[in-house]
């Protein structure tokens, strides 16, 4: 994989367009969905919520500038077209098998902040708990060898992009990704996500990128949001097996 692309996966191969949007709705699993509307989606707690570890300014700037400005983005890219009532994954998921980069780029953006805002939760962090809990310790040995593989990880990430926790197949893993890129396009489920752009730590960590990831997982995590999604990925696995019995 090129270096704008994710570390150790492989996109699945891009379709058609006709054909990628025929079956959108069908070879997904069940899981966080974005609606696409003309209204920024409120963040899930006050802007100050986060604090000592991420500031009301740095949210105010991220939630209403950043993320604002690629919703926008992404909205004009779309009206007028065929995609102007899709939901936003839907919107990722067409770009990326048009090959459309300014779209992907826009509506990626706009998905995995909106990601990214509900992996958080004040109060959060610490072990993870319930099945994820279990597959992590299953994966990794241990909560504290995930945490140091996490560390590592968020840390090597060259430039601007995101780390995701994701469960590929019945087994968590760590991954990241350059940019814009998602596991969203991927076969990978995304279960936890945090921002690498300078944007979301810089105001208050500056360089230290290491501290800003050391304080997600310690106070930030919301293994809540990971848990359901899990659980949501299972079960319609489950029914998947059932239906071709």
């Amino acid at each position: 994989m090129g270096p704008d692309g994710p570390t150790d996966v492989s996109l699945r191969a891009r379709a058609p367009f006709g054909q990628f949007a025929s079956e959108l709705t069908h070879e997904r699993s069940p899981r966080y969905k974005a609606g696409m509307n003309s209204k920024l989606p409120e963040l899930p707690y006050a802007l100050d919520a986060l604090e000592p570890h991420i500031s009301r300014r740095t949210l105010t700037a991220h939630h209403a500038h950043h993320h604002a400005l690629y919703l926008e983005k992404t909205q004009a890219l779309v009206k007028d077209s065929l995609l102007e009532s899709a939901s936003l994954e839907e919107i990722v998921l067409a770009a990326a098998g048009e090959e459309d980069h300014a779209l992907f780029n826009a509506a990626a953006q706009a998905w995995n902040h909106g990601f990214y805002w509900r992996s958080m939760r004040p109060g959060g962090g610490g072990d993870a708990h319930g099945d994820i809990g279990r597959l992590i310790e299953e994966g990794f040995g241990s909560q504290q060898a995930f945490r140091r593989a996490f560390m590592a990880i968020a840390g090597e990430q060259f430039g601007s992009g995101w780390a995701w926790i994701v469960l590929d197949g019945d087994q968590v893993r760590l991954l990241t990704t350059a940019n814009a890129e998602t596991p969203l396009n991927s076969p990978l489920v995304p279960l936890l996500a945090i921002d690498l752009w300078e944007h979301a730590y810089y105001l208050d960590h500056e360089y230290r990128r290491a501290d800003y990831v050391a304080a997600f997982l310690a106070h930030l995590v919301n293994w809540d949001f990971a848990s359901e999604n899990l659980g949501v990925t299972l079960a319609a696995n489950i029914a998947a097996r059932a239906a071709v019995r």
